[in-house]
């Protein structure tokens, strides 16, 4: 067995190993707790209602989806999927641990972990090129979309964690109040989605942040600034999508095709 079939194989088996510990962990619960019931100490803003986690499910497919399409053998010598290496399997442990880390309270070392997470997918998502270059629709359901979704849940998920862990540490905000943090969170993500839709024109990755604004807006209906805040930040996100996918891209030069 060469070396790309070894990977091919370990990719598989850290998603089916990944997925079932994330079963596991509610579960059971791990440490007697689930993900959700922690997330609820916290007085933090930034975390949506519980039906947005339902994506998870999806998330999941997409990995089964990633996992089975590589080992196919006409993807073998396929170079988009070779220059990944052992990005996704380090992905899925980083996961684990993250799961881990936080049932057991380890909150400060949750940030660590989550933050390499979003790194390797960051580095998958530039070595895939996703946006820049036109591939078969097969590959672009079974690999482009499912690391958009991802990376858009983890880019929320990674704002979230950090002001968990603030929360947590007791940081007093430098005076300026949890709602108006929310907010300029809610920018934050906003930039970050339009730098995303300017640039790659990712539809997929644009609708996982509306999707998780939505709910942040939902959960918090009681706190108006909040939800104000979600709503037009929602709005923004939603217009720069139609303009990264829809106006700039018609002036764009055709993208790269490969495969």
């Amino acid at each position: 067995m060469n070396k790309n079939t070894l990977r091919r194989y370990i990719n598989l088996f850290i998603t089916i190993v990944t997925i079932i510990f994330n079963g596991l962990a509610n579960a059971l619960p791990l440490n007697g707790q689930n993900t959700g019931q922690i997330s609820d100490r916290f007085q933090v803003y930034f975390v949506p209602a519980g039906y947005v986690f339902l994506i998870w499910g999806l998330i999941y497919i997409g990995w089964l989806a990633f996992a089975i399409y590589q080992l196919l053998p006409a993807q073998r010598g396929n170079p988009r999927l070779e220059r990944i290496g052992y990005l996704f399997a380090l992905s899925g442990i980083a996961n684990m641990a993250w799961l881990f880390l936080w049932h057991y309270e380890y909150f400060v070392l949750t940030v660590v972990v989550m933050l390499t997470l979003l790194l390797l997918l960051i580095a998958i998502y530039f070595r895939l090129q996703i946006g820049k270059v036109q591939v078969a629709s097969v590959e672009r359901w079974c690999v482009d979309i499912p690391f958009s979704v991802y990376l858009g849940w983890i880019t929320v998920a990674t704002i979230a964690n950090i002001t968990s862990l603030l929360s947590y540490l007791q940081w007093d905000g430098w005076g300026i109040s949890p709602e108006v943090w929310t907010i300029i969170m809610l920018m934050a993500g906003v930039l970050i989605a339009s730098a995303i839709s300017l640039t790659r024109g990712d539809v997929a990755y644009m609708l996982v942040i509306i999707w998780a604004f939505v709910g942040i807006a939902v959960k918090h209906a009681d706190v108006p600034i909040v939800t104000k805040g979600a709503w037009v930040a929602t709005a923004l996100v939603g217009l720069m999508l139609i303009i990264g996918t829809f106006v700039l891209r018609r002036g764009k030069q055709p993208l790269k095709s490969i495969g």
